[in-house]
């Protein structure tokens, strides 16, 4: 595989998701010279981002480059691309990469930048994706990976230095991409735990409406380095009883992502759990919102995976039963304190 690797050659990587996280990694690739489509569902925005040369509705002011080309055609990109980034919705992932895999013809790498669990099949996304491979023909041939770590949109299209890791159960396929995705502010490290890498990026967007909830209620910097480090426990607790090596998630896609979007005003699932934290109904909240907040529905998908799996996770069960139960906010974080005392 290693030479393989070395003698595959790259000029176009099609990045599948127009929102702020793909139009990020598309700028960040195509400023390194890669001819990079970026896809969108929706012709109005594509027209948009035609007319505008950039993505003035979810990163505004970040200005394409020559090499950057967005496009409606899911067709073109696949058939063009030696690489796709993966950057839509989770609940929509599967449908989308259905649509990818009606035009895969030759030999490609599927990166996953999406952060998430599906509802209906509580699969990571590159389980969805090994799903839908083995359903289609049997002649298609992806190779699976996943980017993953503290990384807003915002920071990286500005160029603030930034750490991520990308992951294949290939060590080889990783250490290639790295070297595709790394620039001079967009460092990134190579790794073979898949599992750990995406569930670590899932369950800390629920860490961080919890975070965003206490923060709305008003309580301090105690309650919030009290969340972040029982949350880090409760994640790695899910993490190695699915198989995921604990060191994961003391590493950027655990701990670094966690400390990032449970403190950052960048933050959307924070930004989600303040206003819930302040009295606002959740059904106000989205609609309000012009960006998906992956850890409200993915708390639906996390509280199955818990229960199916038997495993104690006291945060994410108060989160569930505020986002889902109408509990009151406050109600949840004082049965959080309320509970049978532990040794840690």
């Amino acid at each position: 595989m290693t030479g393989q690797m070395k003698n595959r050659s790259v000029d176009t990587i099609g990045v599948v998701g127009a929102g702020s996280w793909g139009t990020a990694l598309a700028d960040v690739l195509s400023s390194k010279g890669y001819r990079c489509y970026l896809w969108g569902h929706r012709r109005e925005h594509i027209d948009a981002l035609l007319r505008d040369q950039e993505n003035k509705k979810y990163l505004p002011g970040a200005h394409f480059n020559s090499n950057l080309v967005p496009t409606a055609d899911i067709g073109k990109v696949v058939k063009e691309s030696q690489i796709l980034v993966m950057v839509v919705p989770c609940q929509m992932y599967r449908s989308v990469f259905k649509k990818i895999l009606r035009h895969v013809s030759q030999n490609m790498v599927v990166v996953s930048a999406s952060k998430g669990i599906e509802n209906d099949s509580l699969c990571t996304m590159t389980q969805v994706m090994e799903e839908e491979i083995q359903q289609s023909d049997g002649l298609k041939t992806l190779e699976l990976s996943v980017l993953s770590g503290p990384s807003f949109a915002r920071e990286v299209a500005d160029g603030v230095p930034t750490a991520v890791t990308i992951g294949a159960k290939d060590i080889d396929l990783a250490l290639w991409l790295q070297k595709i995705f790394v620039t001079e502010t967009f460092r990134v490290y190579a790794a073979n735990d898949v599992i750990g890498l995406e569930l670590s990026a899932a369950f800390k967007n629920i860490i961080a409406l919890a975070t965003g909830i206490c923060d709305g209620l008003g309580y301090g910097l105690n309650t919030r380095a009290a969340l972040i480090t029982r949350g880090l426990a409760e994640i790695t607790r899910i993490g190695t009883h699915l198989g995921a090596d604990p060191m994961t998630f003391s590493g950027l896609s655990g701990m670094g992502d966690l400390i990032l979007t449970c403190t950052g005003d960048l933050s959307r699932n924070r930004s989600v759990g303040i206003e819930l934290g302040k009295g606002k109904s959740l059904d106000e909240i989205l609609h309000n919102m012009h960006m998906v907040a992956e850890g409200v529905k993915t708390t639906l998908s996390a509280y199955k995976l818990a229960k199916l799996h038997n495993v104690d996770m006291p945060i994410l069960e108060q989160v569930y039963k505020i986002l889902y139960c109408n509990k009151d906010s406050s109600s949840g974080v004082k049965d959080l304190l309320q509970r049978e005392l532990k040794i840690e």
